[in-house]
């Protein structure tokens, strides 16, 4: 840029002589003094459009950085929602499989089974124990021997108050205790399961069976409540479903 500018100051000086007889010294040095600043003008704008388009670079680059890094945890999102899944369904797999030595052929299979409630040995400490437990409780209910099972799963919510299979063990004493008609107790146990864990898998199933309790226990009214509740909250569930009928048609 400043050798064009001397160039273009060059030329004029020796044009000057040429056209001494349309302008004087003073007035040629006007010009020029103004197309100097004309040029220091441009050549300014210049530099801040050029730093401009550096620092709009220089923040595409970071975005680019942060979207990169963002796709990274979004990855590693994804892949340990999968291992997660991979582990629960394992697991429910695995306690399928161990439950299926807890079914009764015979009655002599079921007094063992029963037996087995009260001589198994508790270890707070011991995930086996813990799981061998849940699965013997859950073997009786399974097994129809729902009276031994709901005092299985009461001893169980009493020996491991921590444990991961709190939820299913209060959902299964309550179908326990619903199947043998202790429907007080059935709908004190869901309430209690529905208010420590609002948003457990079986929320809408246990909605559904609260009304139920409700329903046996003459709490109509009740019951036709705890029912649009559940259509409300859990719209596309089954258990929603069989409520819409029992809403439509109450006793």
């Amino acid at each position: 840029m400043l050798k064009q500018r001397a160039l273009l100051l060059l030329a004029l000086c020796c044009a000057a002589p040429a056209q001494a007889g349309l302008f004087s010294d003073d007035d040629a040095r006007k010009q020029i003094q103004q197309l100097e600043a004309r040029m220091l003008k441009l050549e300014t704008a210049a530099e801040q459009q050029t730093k401009s388009l550096l620092d709009l670079l220089g923040q595409i680059e970071v975005l680019n950085g942060e979207i990169r890094k963002l796709r990274g945890q979004n990855e590693e999102l994804a892949h340990g929602l999968q291992d997660a899944e991979k582990r629960e369904k394992d697991f429910y797999v695995d306690l399928d499989t161990r439950l299926r030595r807890f079914e009764p052929t015979d009655n002599a299979a079921q007094t063992g089974s029963d037996a087995a409630v009260a001589t198994t040995p508790v270890d707070h400490d011991d995930p086996a124990a813990e799981n061998r437990a849940f699965e013997v409780a859950y073997g009786l209910f399974k097994g129809g021997s729902h009276e031994n099972a709901a005092k299985a799963f009461q001893e169980f919510l009493k020996n491991y108050p921590e444990s991961v299979h709190v939820p299913n063990a209060n959902y299964w004493l309550g179908n326990a205790q619903f199947t043998l008609k202790d429907y007080k107790n059935a709908l004190g146990t869901y309430q209690r399961l529905l208010k420590s864990f609002p948003g457990m898998p079986k929320a809408a199933e246990v909605l559904f069976n609260i009304a139920g309790c409700q329903q046996e226990l003459k709490q109509g009214a009740a019951a036709q409540k705890t029912l649009k509740q559940l259509v409300a909250k859990y719209p596309n569930s089954e258990a929603a479903g069989k409520a819409k009928k029992l809403i439509a048609t109450p006793k």
